[in-house]
């Protein structure tokens, strides 16, 4: 019933044993800020190539595997569910077009024709229930690769930038880049100070989450005696639960803050003690140089 603390999903992990670990927080948040941008107005081609490489990334990254696997399969099957449905589903409505003469007679003229085909299924029947073909074309499939290639690169990358990086560091990384606002009076130590607070949080909505999965385990209920509408009641009053207590936590820390006068400390503190180190160097010049290189890459042949 521990499944939960087995997939550390955007929570950080103690270790030596990556040299991901060891490049500056600022050049790993370039970084993802890379994988979330590029694909905008991207073509299929560079999203598929910035998965891959992505993938290439975490194999050779030296990482346990017992971090990654499990939330990069999981991740990568929801992933392919929804790129299919995508592709399944139709996309867009086949365009009408009445025409008055022959478009022979129209110099410089087109008719409008549905893109090609790669699959066609159905109809398909379920029961009482009647689906029509399922047709996967030009821009179904299209459709399909970019939204399974997005939630993968999205959240994988930001998994993996959170688990080799200590939260201390990711808030003085915000501030850093935040910190020519605060000449216009922008809050860049309370927002940093919020976002520990929410990095902080999550392992504990995890625990709730597994609290309330177990204590459903050691009731031992059946589902299929309960009928779907009970089951349905239940996981309602689940989720219910779960916001209550997550509720609960955050006032309880609201209470410890005001106990402590509501200080905190300045982000400068939590700068880390790598970063003078000389052995670093290389790494970070590689990082910066790749880095650049993609930008490059996708200037030039990111929307082939």
């Amino acid at each position: 019933m521990d499944w939960l603390k087995e997939i550390p999903i955007g929570q950080y992990v103690a270790g030596k044993s990556s040299w991901l670990r060891l490049i500056d927080p600022r050049i790993k948040f370039s970084w993802v800020l890379m994988f979330l941008i590029t694909p905008i107005l991207a073509s299929s081609t560079w999203r598929v190539a910035i998965a891959i490489a992505l993938l290439l990334l975490t194999f050779t990254s030296s990482l346990p595997k017992r971090i990654w696997w499990r939330s990069l399969s999981l991740l990568l099957a929801f992933s392919l569910f929804v790129g299919l449905l995508s592709m399944l589903l139709p996309a867009s409505e086949p365009s009408s077009q009445l025409t008055i003469r022959d478009h022979v007679e129209i110099p410089n003229a087109f008719l409008v024709t549905p893109s090609w085909e790669l699959l066609k299924l159905g109809p398909i029947n379920l029961g009482g229930i009647s689906i029509g073909p399922l047709v996967v074309d030009r821009r179904s499939a299209e459709l399909g690769i970019k939204t399974s290639t997005l939630i993968f690169t999205v959240i994988h990358s930001v998994n993996l930038m959170m688990i080799t990086t200590p939260p201390e560091d990711l808030v003085w990384t915000m501030s850093w880049f935040l910190s020519p606002l605060t000449k216009l009076g922008f809050p860049t130590e309370r927002m940093s100070f919020q976002l520990l607070l929410a990095l902080r949080f999550l392992p504990l909505v995890q625990e709730e989450l597994q609290n309330l999965f177990r204590s459903i385990g050691i009731r031992a209920v059946n589902f299929k005696k309960l009928g779907l509408k009970s089951s349905i009641g239940l996981f309602l009053s689940v989720g219910e639960r779960l916001l209550s207590n997550i509720l609960l936590r955050a006032e309880q820390g609201a209470d410890s803050l005001m106990t402590r006068k509501g200080l905190w400390i300045p982000s400068e503190e939590f700068r880390p003690s790598f970063l003078s180190d000389t052995r670093n160097s290389l790494i970070n010049f590689g990082s910066i140089f790749f880095l650049v290189l993609v930008i490059i890459f996708r200037c030039k042949y990111g929307t082939f």
